[in-house]
């Protein structure tokens, strides 16, 4: 596999065997498990030494704003990648659509029956005395989407009250897992990674914006590294990494 890997590199004009450089990447909470597994071939492949800082996607391009020393932004947003864009912080021509996932509404309460995510959802009952776990839900990729999700079919309203708010998604799927909220709506990647939790249903894709996850490099940095660590992203290797957590490709 490596050495098909470092093929695939080269024929896209990425030298493999160059000065190793240390990259910092800030990316989505929800690509965790997935990005350790692609860092550790890519350093294994490269030489290059990579540092995964996962996080809400809004709260790493604000870090990004301030000067933080990132080298990639993976977002789980096309809004934050546009606020970067304008702002001159990213490489334009770097910037590419990588992957998709899907929005689902998990519980703690492994043995409870699947549901269709409509109008006609209870969800107030289902949630009951307890907490509907959610990214923060006017600045979280994850919280943004559920809210827009949870409005479209008239049932925001209803369980607002009882909405338990996180910095990142993964912190809401945690609160799920360990039973501190009976139920969280979280990506679909984030209940595969997570034997705690049952999927219940998926939320219609009519439902809320299109959840999109672009990487571009910003200027700071080592370009040619930088340059090999995205084209690593769409490799083979990759692409077979984020479809077994259950991404699909954007491209």
């Amino acid at each position: 596999m490596r050495v098909w890997v470092i093929f695939f590199l080269v024929i896209l004009g990425f030298p493999v065997f160059t000065q190793a450089a240390t990259l910092t990447v800030f990316a989505a909470a929800s690509l965790t498990t997935a990005l350790h597994e692609i860092e550790a071939e890519f350093e294994a492949t490269t030489g290059h030494a990579v540092v995964i800082s996962v996080g809400g996607s809004s709260a790493l391009a604000r870090q990004i704003q301030h000067g933080a020393p990132a080298d990639v932004f993976f977002s789980a947003s096309p809004d934050w990648m546009d606020v970067l864009d304008r702002q001159g912080l990213i490489r334009s021509d770097t910037r590419r659509d990588v992957l998709k996932n899907t929005l689902v509404l998990v519980t703690h309460a492994l043995s409870a029956p699947a549901v269709t995510l409509d109008a006609t959802l209870d969800l107030k009952a289902m949630v009951g005395q307890s907490r509907l776990a959610m990214a923060l839900v006017d600045a979280v990729p994850a919280g943004m989407y559920g809210k827009a999700a949870l409005r479209e079919l008239g049932l925001w309203e209803q369980v607002a009250p009882h909405v338990a708010q996180t910095d990142h998604v993964r912190a809401a799927l945690m609160l799920v897992a360990s039973g501190e909220a009976s139920h969280g709506i979280v990506y679909r990647t984030d209940a595969i990674a997570e034997q705690r939790v049952k999927l219940l249903g998926a939320f219609p894709d009519a439902s809320h914006p299109p959840i999109v996850y672009p990487a571009a490099a910003l200027h700071q940095g080592d370009r040619a590294a930088q340059d090999e660590f995205l084209a690593f992203l769409v490799s083979p290797f990759a692409q077979a990494v984020f479809t077994r957590q259950g991404f699909e490709m954007a491209f």
